[in-house]
């Protein structure tokens, strides 16, 4: 099974022979290293920026007015707060020119904490993205989830953010959800990972795997429950469905969403859900004040009160300007599973 990284591989090496992907650059994003995450080794338009990630911005949409289609990189997102205007410019370039220029651009960059980055390497960008009118954001929580989200990034014609959980890039694909066409573990491995020391004479053997278009804007049920929805995104998903597996021994079925994309988003699933449990729970990683799970608790409230039984709830990251290095400074910084748990147990719980 591929990792979340090997699954961003195969899918940009599918945009570079099939959709029309014409660069793939960023700070290392070409050789020798292929990306800090080791996400764009061996792709054939890979190449390497100066550490500017203003300049990275300004070049894909210069690209991408001229015609290309690019895919750019910034190396973490702490670094894409200095691009706003940019991307803020790319964001409404369709709207401004009332449909006369599309944008055709991709930005990946890896979010969220769980691998000791510390204060410059541990930053979420979900609700600074959100606020940022005329992208699309999408964030995957599983290696195929990221291969097509990734293929229905680079088949848009306007921008398209793809933020990847740094915590998750390593991990592997659960049985039943591969990506089609994938080798075995071992194989793909040997044919897209670079090995160890001198690159210089390696080339990949890119397997044929098939196209997957996940449509931006679908969200994905985890988990059936009845008793509580809980909505979520990234890294979060998995550590919410493992607190609404250990919830099922005390009899409380708790229904898991992964959102999948930011924007749009899958309102409809969520109300539904919602009207079926009667409670909602928000679960991210991003700092709690100006949260975009405020967004849809807000939303909550305003579309579905009265079907609501007990005050819907959010649970993010501290409001903190930045992750400790040490893991009890890290871990209390993000929600994790004990706390999630118990914020879906206080829910099924309340009585109006």
């Amino acid at each position: 099974m591929a990792t979340m990284v090997q699954a961003i591989r195969l899918a940009l090496h599918v945009g570079e022979e099939r959709l029309g992907v014409t660069d793939v650059f960023g700070e290392d994003v070409g050789p020798p290293l292929g990306g800090v995450f080791t996400a764009t080794q061996g792709l054939k338009t890979a190449w390497n920026t100066p550490l500017d990630e203003r300049g990275i911005v300004g070049t894909a949409i210069g690209l991408a007015l001229a015609g290309q289609r690019p895919v750019a990189e910034i190396q973490f997102c702490d670094y894409a707060f200095n691009t706003i205007d940019l991307l803020k410019l790319a964001g409404n370039m369709y709207w401004s020119s009332n449909g006369e220029w599309s944008l055709p651009m991709v930005v990946m960059t890896p979010v969220g904490s769980g691998i000791h980055g510390s204060v410059y390497h541990s930053h979420s960008f979900d609700s600074m993205a959100t606020r940022i009118p005329g992208w699309k954001i999408v964030m995957p929580s599983t290696p195929r989830d990221a291969y097509g989200l990734l293929l229905s990034a680079i088949r848009d014609p306007n921008p398209v953010m793809f933020l990847a959980p740094k915590a998750l890039l390593r991990t592997k694909a659960q049985p039943g959800d591969e990506i089609p066409g994938e080798p075995d573990e071992r194989t793909l491995g040997r044919m897209i990972d670079a090995p160890l020391g001198d690159r210089t004479k390696w080339t990949p053997e890119w397997p044929k795997t098939d196209d997957l278009f996940i449509r931006i804007g679908e969200a994905k049920t985890v988990r059936d429950g009845r008793d509580v929805t809980c909505v979520t995104w990234g890294r979060m998903v998995a550590m919410c469905a493992s607190a609404a597996n250990e919830l099922a021994a005390e009899g409380i079925e708790v229904e898991v969403i992964d959102l999948r994309s930011l924007w749009p988003y899958d309102w409809e699933r969520v109300a539904a859900s919602i009207r079926k449990t009667n409670r909602a729970l928000f679960v991210n990683e991003d700092t709690e004040v100006t949260n975009f799970g405020e967004h849809l608790l807000r939303r909550t409230i305003e579309d579905l009160f009265y079907e609501l039984h007990a005050p819907p709830r959010l649970l993010a990251g501290a409001n903190v300007p930045g992750i400790g290095l040490a893991d009890n400074l890290e871990r209390a910084s993000v929600p994790q599973k004990p706390g999630i748990a118990a914020a879906m147990r206080d829910l099924a719980r309340h009585r109006p």
